[in-house]
Order: C-alpha cells, then structure tokens, then sequence
C-alpha cells in the first residue's frame, strides 16, 4: 500500500532521513518510532506531500507523491500532533466544513460526515460545540476529519499524546478497529501503544531504519540485551567477577543493595541484586549461573529472566553507534499553512 525506496530529504547542509526504504502493507497497523530528529514527521509529510523528498521515491496506493500529489492526498487520511480545529463550531458543522474543503458535494458530505461520526462514537457530542469537548473527544474529532471521505490510509502523529489512560484506551480501540480495511501508520512515542496496538514497527534513527520487524521478532532479533536478575548474599566484588567468569556473560551490574546479612562464622555479606547481560541467551546459562554462588558458598535467594519490552528495544537501538551522523540530523521546519489550509490538510 505503501512504498518508500531509497527517500532522502535534505534541508541545506542538513540530511533529515538518508536512503530510507520499506513498506507498509495492506490493512495493517505500523508503529513508527524514533526518537527527536529521527525523520518521523519529515517522512510525514513527505508522504502526505507538504513537501517533495531531495531524492527517491514514495508511492501510497500505486500513486507517487511527487507525480500524482493530488491522487495521493484523496487517499490519504492525516492527522497531525496537535491537530486544527475549529473550537467556535460544533462538531458536525466542522466535520461537513472539512468535507467542504475536500471537494465533497452537499450529499456525500452528509454521507461522509455521519459516517466519520459513527466510526468515532461522537453521536452523543455531534451537536456541542468543540472547544467544550474534553481533550478524549476532540481527539476523536480529529480522528474523524481525518477518516472524511473513507481515504485507504491514514497517517497518525501522536494522536493520544497528552491524554489520560482511559482516553488513550479509547483512541486505541477506536484505531484498531480501523484497521483492516484502511492501512494505519501510527507515529508514537508512547512505546505501550505500539505493542498493544500495531501488527509491525519501524524504528528509524538519525534518518535511517535502525530496525524493523513484529514487535515479537524485534524481541528475539534483539535478545543480545536480555538479562537474567539475581538477589545474592555474598561479598559484592567476588560476586561480580565470578557471575561475570560464567561462559556466555557479556557484563555484570549490581543495581540494588538490600542490606547486610551475616553467615554461620558472623562474616558479613551484602545482599544485593546482580544484572546479568547475555549474548545469545544459552539455556545453560542459568544452571552455570546457579552453579558458581553455590559452589562459592553464597546464599542464592531468587533468579529470574528480564524479558525485553519494546523500550529496551527502542533505547538499545537509538543509543547504538552504528549509524554515521553525517551532516547532522534535523525535522522537518514547521509548515505555516493558513487555517483553512490546516483544515483541509487532515487527508485532502
């Protein structure tokens, strides 16, 4: 549905987002992650065609966003972080405004309307004014712009920033449930909504894929970062050189000091928790682990595996040297359309 090869965007001397290449999918839900200055929102618009790439090239719907704009905004659904609206109207009367502005006649703009309305839940609002609404509901009347005109794909920045949990479990519901038959690119720093809403996530840094994948495969691509937790009793640095001499451990950390305890001979020890940072994992790890504060006389009180969340996944990636930053990295300069530009832009 969507296709990105090889996009580059320069500002001067400043490269954005740098050979970036993937795809979207058919129906699915992709978490787009990065953090500050990644090249989310400048790869937004490049798609939504504020602005054209400096090279490459990018097609939603078979259409390209440089040759066929006008085709790839009717497709398009856009809501931007801090979505426009029009607080003074109500909800309905803003809708068929942004309708108006799409180029839709007097019928389909009803049509499309009620349609949007009840896909967002907003009937029991429709006719209160916006700028009454709580922050939950005006979410969703951004959500409902941006759905006018039933576009295949809809691009969202940040659409439950700022929101308490139980409006972000709304927003939530409401863009699962519009997935399938439209293509959802979801741009998020709140990395929970990614694993509880999308079927795939793009992580991008300093303009480039940093990685990609379900987030269970960024889990198992990724398990050189998982850990296994230890509470031990015993002498801090005799228990960190020797858990660090087991095979298969990259680096140990002690991150936690509960208090000293003493031995049969009243020697003291530290009770203490120990991270244990693996390579590969290997199941012989935690016998071999278990084995050696044993065979020491230590007091093994509880191990655990650490599993990876997608923000360990995210914080390993980004903070990675791997990727050059040449020329430094920048967003996109903010877009200064007029207000009804603003309007119209949310998918026209």
């Amino acid at each position: 549905m969507i296709k990105i090869e090889n996009l580059t965007k320069e500002f001067g001397e400043v490269r954005a987002i740098r050979g970036l290449t993937f795809e979207v999918f058919e129906g699915e839900i992709l978490g787009f992650l990065g953090p500050n200055g990644a090249g989310k929102t400048t790869t937004m618009r490049i798609l939504t065609c504020f602005f054209p790439p400096t090279s490459g090239r990018a097609t939603v719907a078979g259409f390209d966003v440089v040759e066929d704009p006008h085709e790839v905004r009717r497709v398009i659904g856009y809501m931007p972080e801090g979505v426009p609206l029009y607080r003074e109207m109500d909800v309905t009367s803003a809708l068929d405004f942004v309708a108006h502005a799409k180029g839709y006649g007097k019928a389909d703009r009803k049509r499309f309307v009620d349609e949007a309305i009840e896909e967002t839940n907003l009937g029991d609002v429709r006719k209160r004014m916006i700028g009454h609404l709580s922050k939950g509901y005006r979410q969703r009347v951004g959500l409902a712009q941006a759905i006018i005109g039933d576009p295949k794909v809809l691009i969202l920045d940040e659409p439950t920033v700022g929101l308490d949990p139980k409006q972000i479990a709304e927003v939530r519901n409401l863009i699962k449930n519009m997935a399938g038959r439209r293509t959802v690119i979801l741009s998020t720093h709140i990395l929970p909504e990614v694993q509880m809403t999308c079927t795939r996530a793009v992580i991008i840094n300093r303009g480039q894929i940093a990685a990609s994948g379900t987030p269970e495969k960024l889990t198992t691509q990724m398990r050189r970062g998982s850990e296994i937790e230890l509470i031990i009793a015993g002498p801090t640095r005799a228990v960190e050189k020797a858990l660090g001499a087991v095979a298969g451990v990259s680096r140990v950390e002690r991150v936690v000091h509960h208090g000293d305890v003493q031995d049969e001979d009243h020697d003291t020890a530290k009770v203490c928790n120990y991270k244990v940072h693996s390579l590969n994992m290997a199941p012989e790890l935690q016998p071999g682990l278990a084995e050696t504060v044993v065979r020491h006389g230590w007091q093994l009180i509880e191990m655990r595996t650490v599993g990876l969340t997608l923000e360990d996944i995210f914080l390993q990636v980004i903070s990675s040297d791997g990727i050059p930053a040449e020329n430094g990295t920048a967003e996109a300069p903010a877009a200064s359309t007029s207000t009804t530009g603003e309007a119209s832009s949310n998918g026209s």
